[in-house]
């Protein structure tokens, strides 16, 4: 497992579909994401931070997209797709993870935001590009293969009061 070092590279990747969905089922809260950026950055380089986001039309939303903005993301933005029998579908899995996979070679180390077990491929994949991978998630709502994919696994339920509003 390669160490923290203050001369790191990191891009971090937040999908906050899977963040928001899980701070609301566990707690009915909203994720800090200054605190989140905070943690995930350390005392090292930031390259690059991204959050992924859905548009749904709602009131608050472009100010929590500004807010976003405010504390240093730079924000992806897809709508919501309505198929013809209602359901509904959003995701940013693909783009994340090409985002990811194009940026780890201006990265030491990729902090992926989700608990999403969909990713635990992506982190094998950069690992043995020689790129660090660190996850951050809720651990009751966080894949196993996500958790042991990565070289590093923040829990950030063991701190709910640092990354929650």
């Amino acid at each position: 497992m390669t160490e923290t070092h203050p001369d790191q590279r990191v891009a971090v990747l937040v999908d906050s579909q899977n963040l928001y969905h899980s701070s609301q089922s566990a707690y009915s809260r909203n994720i800090d994401y200054s605190a989140l950026l905070e943690e995930a950055v350390r005392d090292r380089a930031l390259v690059r931070a991204i959050a992924y986001v859905i548009r749904a039309d709602s009131p608050e939303e472009e100010t929590f997209f500004e807010a976003l903005n405010e504390i240093g993301f730079e924000t992806k933005i897809k709508a919501i797709k309505t198929f013809a029998d209602g359901t509904k579908k959003a995701d940013w899995d693909v783009g994340m993870s090409l985002d990811a996979v194009s940026l780890a070679s201006h990265a030491d180390t990729v902090v992926l935001c989700t608990g999403d077990g969909d990713f635990a491929r992506l982190c094998t994949y950069l690992r043995h590009e020689g790129v660090r991978v660190e996850t951050m998630g809720f651990g009751q709502s966080t894949a196993d293969e996500l958790v042991e994919a990565a070289d590093e696994f923040v829990d950030l339920s063991e701190r709910e009061d640092r990354f929650l509003l």
